[in-house]
């Protein structure tokens, strides 16, 4: 059968359980095709198609019939569409014609090949019609205040009608709903159909003794099911009108969904072995500490099913004695899936663009299909785990797209997201050929946290792009956060948007550190002689420290130009001070940044070769991985931590350099790019632009030379913000806005229990 809709009032309207249930109903059966028939123009129409509840149509009919595009491609449908072009006399030739009449005012919507207005009825006259006439239009009025001027003889039933032969479909499996005079000329062609409930008198009235026109009672989708059984389409052609069942709930009140599972897992002569994980900030244990006290959860996280050892275990054990009813929930991955989705989709298409480096980035729609397919499974394990009403918290970008695939399967549980990288400007992130169906994933979710607030407003910029909404709460940023004082900086925040009905809590919730991890590495006897070896291989040398992973938003090339620029223009630093810098390599098989590592290291053979001297190195570059607790002594005996991503999320690595000062009395000075979220939280940085070498060359003379006690004052005033807002805080302070969303939602469904009742 072929269903044509109008959307407002008919198909996106009626009470939830009822949309709920014909959506469902369509997307079960491809053997409906869905055309939207609407008075919209298609601009205002690619906002639905971005919304992963709402079926997509395989046709669209917009403009009051003027416009008729195929529902993926949104590409005129020919010959149908050159049809009414040539009708069309134009919009200025039609407003010249009309301006002198009084009442009028012109709709600000989209809208092509017609003219729309506001006016009350008394205004159509017979000179109205006959200006219209004189142009080959005519005029359509309905629900007493809209005015239409359309090409002679265009209209929504004239247009679905060739649409119906273009397609060849049999009109008897034609159904048209409606609720207005203007979805009138649909219900004048040989089609059934059906005026859904609080329908316009009109309307009704005009079609109130065809035989052929249905008159439902419940207003929109549940009008459609009533005229789906009325006219015998229910259990015909197909159509069973038996929805899949909702997937069973499972007994977890909280579900945590995470590229990483809660363990590490290693193959050990043929056998796959869990150890306990080395986490390198503290966000797993953090995380695993909800489920403390016996709290029933799961942990939905990826690992590669290997037939080499054996069958697939979807659920493991976590750590009985801590978290007694804690379970790991697989996603069973192929070595092949791991490395598109993860390993070369994320990081060569995503990665570069959330981190502005766009011209790097590759994007492949047979990666992106892995992407989806991958993101299908993790939400489908999630909907299998929750428990009725359950929190479910889903992490970072390599799942964007579970909360889309989630809402459909689970509509009862409360999505929340935390974005762990950065999120950049709509002119970044619109450049993403996906782009309308991530943020129509993320709408899916009731909160969104990010973790500064001028991520959390790129974020309400990008979606104002996608589809139509409103900010309905705002917060003052400081004291918290840099207001003007950095390049990520923000005075307010949008907090609360509404879209479509739906109101999505935004947060910014910066990761923080964990302080007793610090502590102990501190009290740890090979660390402490580790520093004092420390202290006599520099005593005459100044350490900056450098430590990032290898990456090309890290900003490690400017920095080494910005280095040798100092040591240029400060002849004096000579034998004086040393740059340590720590390159942390990228994953196995991630081939993207050989050329990087390249450029590092001659830029690095470059400046030793020019300034060594006998007995002192410039650049000590190390390309491995250091244990934290070998980093925490570095961390001791730097005078200058020197941080410049050209673009981060936050930059834990400055938060961890804070904690040890501060744990140590001492008085190292943090030089942080103002890109980094970071610089957003710890004021008492001295704040660098990346971009510019001088800056960066000036910002870190200045740290060697300021004074002991700006020293001191400085990394108090960090310190305050590391200790305060650390790894426990941002965990409670998300899962308590989470609560709120959780609570605001339930009591909304109790209310319209009432109301109904």
């Amino acid at each position: 059968m072929l269903l044509a809709t109008d959307l407002d009032g008919t198909f996106l309207a009626g009470n939830p359980d009822h949309r709920l249930k014909l959506y469902q109903l369509i997307s079960a059966h491809p053997e409906i095709d869905l055309v939207f028939v609407t008075g919209r123009g298609l601009e205002s129409v690619l906002p639905l198609l971005s919304d992963p509840t709402i079926p997509q149509p395989d046709y669209i009919i917009c403009d009051v019939g003027c416009t008729v595009v195929h529902g993926d491609s949104q590409q005129a449908i020919h010959p149908i569409q050159g049809e009414i072009d040539e009708l069309w006399p134009g919009q200025q030739t039609v407003e010249d014609a009309i301006s002198s009449f009084a009442g009028l005012q012109r709709q600000e919507v989209p809208q092509e090949r017609r003219v729309s207005y506001f006016c009350d009825g008394e205004f159509v006259s017979d000179q109205l019609r006959s200006a219209a006439e004189s142009l080959s239009c005519e005029v359509l009025f309905s629900a007493g205040k809209y005015l239409d001027i359309l090409p002679k003889g265009v209209n929504k039933g004239s247009t679905l009608t060739r649409l119906v032969e273009h397609l060849g479909v049999d009109p008897e499996t034609v159904l048209v709903a409606g609720d207005t005079l203007n979805d009138l000329s649909m219900y004048q062609q040989v089609f059934k159909g059906v005026c859904v409930g609080a329908s316009e008198s009109g309307l009704l009235e005009a079609t109130e003794h065809q035989a052929r026109v249905y008159h439902a009672e419940a207003p929109g989708c549940g009008g459609i099911l009533e005229a789906f059984e009325h006219f015998g389409y229910l259990g015909h052609a197909g159509i069973e009108a038996e929805i899949p069942d909702a997937m069973n709930s499972g007994k977890s009140d909280l579900v945590i969904v995470y590229h990483r599972l809660p363990y590490e897992e290693v193959v050990e002569n043929g056998e796959l072995i869990r150890r306990r994980p080395k986490s390198p900030n503290g966000i797993i244990p953090t995380l695993l500490s909800f489920f403390a006290d016996g709290k029933a959860g799961s942990w939905v996280a990826w690992s590669i099913d290997d037939p080499e050892l054996g069958p697939f275990q979807t659920h493991t054990e976590v750590d009985t004695r801590r978290y007694e009813k804690l379970v790991a929930a697989r996603v069973p991955l192929t070595k092949e899936d791991v490395e598109i989705f993860y390993k070369r989709f994320s990081k060569e298409a995503f990665w570069p663009t959330l981190h502005t480096f766009w011209e790097r980035a590759t994007f492949r729609d047979d990666h992106w299909q892995v992407f989806l397919k991958v993101n299908k499974l993790f939400a489908e394990r999630t909907a299998a785990e929750a428990a009725e009403n359950a929190v479910v918290w889903i992490h970072d970008y390599n799942l964007w797209m579970v909360p889309a695939y989630l809402r459909e399967l689970r509509p009862d549980v409360t999505i929340a997201f935390f974005h762990h990288t950065y999120f950049p400007s709509a002119d970044v992130f619109n450049v993403l050929p996906w782009r309308r169906e991530i943020i129509g994933s993320l709408l899916q979710c009731d909160h969104i946290g990010f973790h500064i607030p001028k991520q959390a407003e790129n974020f309400v910029d990008v979606a104002r792009g996608v589809t139509p909404l409103e900010v309905t709460q705002r917060a003052g940023c400081a004291p918290r956060f840099l207001t003007y004082g950095c390049a990520v900086g923000l005075d307010e925040m949008s907090t609360e948007i509404k879209v479509n009905e739906r109101r999505i809590g935004l947060g910014a919730h910066p990761v923080g550190l964990d302080l007793n991890r610090v502590r102990n590495a501190l009290n740890d006897s090979d660390v402490q002689a580790r520093m004092e070896a420390l202290r006599e291989e520099l005593e005459d040398v100044r350490l900056i420290l450098s430590v990032e992973r290898l990456d090309f938003t890290k900003g490690i090339i400017e920095k080494l130009h910005a280095y040798e620029r100092m040591l240029n223009e400060h002849p004096e630093l000579e034998t004086k001070v040393t740059l340590m810098m720590v390159c942390v390599p990228a994953a196995k098989g991630m081939t993207i940044y050989e050329e990087l590592l390249s450029q590092i290291e001659q830029t690095v053979g470059r400046i030793n070769g020019q300034f060594a001297r006998v007995g002192w190195t410039p650049v000590q570059f190390f390309f491995r991985a250091l244990p934290f607790e070998e980093l925490v002594a570095y961390y001791t005996m730097a005078d200058v931590m020197w941080i410049t991503p050209l673009r981060d999320g936050l930059n834990l690595v400055a938060k961890e350099y804070i904690a040890t000062q501060g744990l140590t009395q001492g008085s190292g000075v943090l030089v942080l790019s103002e890109f980094a979220g970071a610089a957003a939280e710890l004021r008492g940085a001295i704040l660098a632009n990346p971009h510019h070498p001088q800056d960066l060359a000036d910002t870190c003379y200045y740290a060697l030379a300021m004074s002991r006690s700006e020293a001191r004052n400085r990394l108090t005033e960090a310190f305050e913000a590391v200790c305060r807002y650390d790894i426990g805080y941002w965990g409670q302070e998300f899962i308590d806005s989470v609560e709120e969303r959780r609570a605001s939602k339930l009591k909304k469904i109790v209310d319209i229990g009432q109301s109904a009742a």
